[in-house]
């Protein structure tokens, strides 16, 4: 299954309509946003997503309350650890909000972590967990709007730049 992942749309929402067109066209499964939406308006292309998507509050975000009512309580805060077939998530904003990373990872209590906030696209293997930074999807600070597609069987990911 493929997961798409997106963060710090930041109100764009163009850039978050190409972001579900890509995750429209990789087939993915699920979609996952690690936070900074920002105002519920920017939740619109999400109506067009052909998988479902959870995500999690980011600091930018404001009308928390209003974004739960637009999103159908699909945001959440964070940290947030779900479960998807055999792959245990865990879904921040902010990588520092996450206590014992490695301990987490050596108990097997994730094998996923998704994170934003950086506005920096990263991925990268520690021991058996893959830990992934979609970077921006609104392309405000570096000017390049990003998004990752995470194979689940494979456990790889590859960032997409949006044009």
């Amino acid at each position: 299954m493929k997961l798409g992942v997106m963060a710090d749309s930041h109100d764009n929402v163009p850039m978050v309509g190409k972001a579900v067109e890509v995750f429209n066209a990789e087939g993915c499964g699920l979609v996952v946003h690690a936070g900074d939406y920002c105002a519920p308006f920017a939740l619109t292309p999400f109506d067009k997503l052909k998988c479902k998507w959870l995500g999690v509050y980011g600091n930018n975000d404001g009308d928390k309350k209003a974004l739960a009512i637009k999103s159908n309580g699909l945001i959440v805060d964070h940290p947030y650890r779900y479960d998807l077939s055999n792959t245990r998530m865990l879904i921040t904003h902010e990588l520092e909000d996450v206590q014992d990373i490695q301990g987490k990872i050596d108990r097997q209590e994730m094998h996923l972590l998704i994170y934003g906030h950086t506005h920096k696209p990263d991925i990268k293997k520690v021991g058996n967990a893959l830990l992934v930074n979609p970077g921006e999807t609104g392309g405000w600070t570096t000017g390049k709007s990003t998004v990752a597609i995470i194979d689940l069987d494979k456990m790889e990911a590859k960032i997409v730049e949006l044009k």
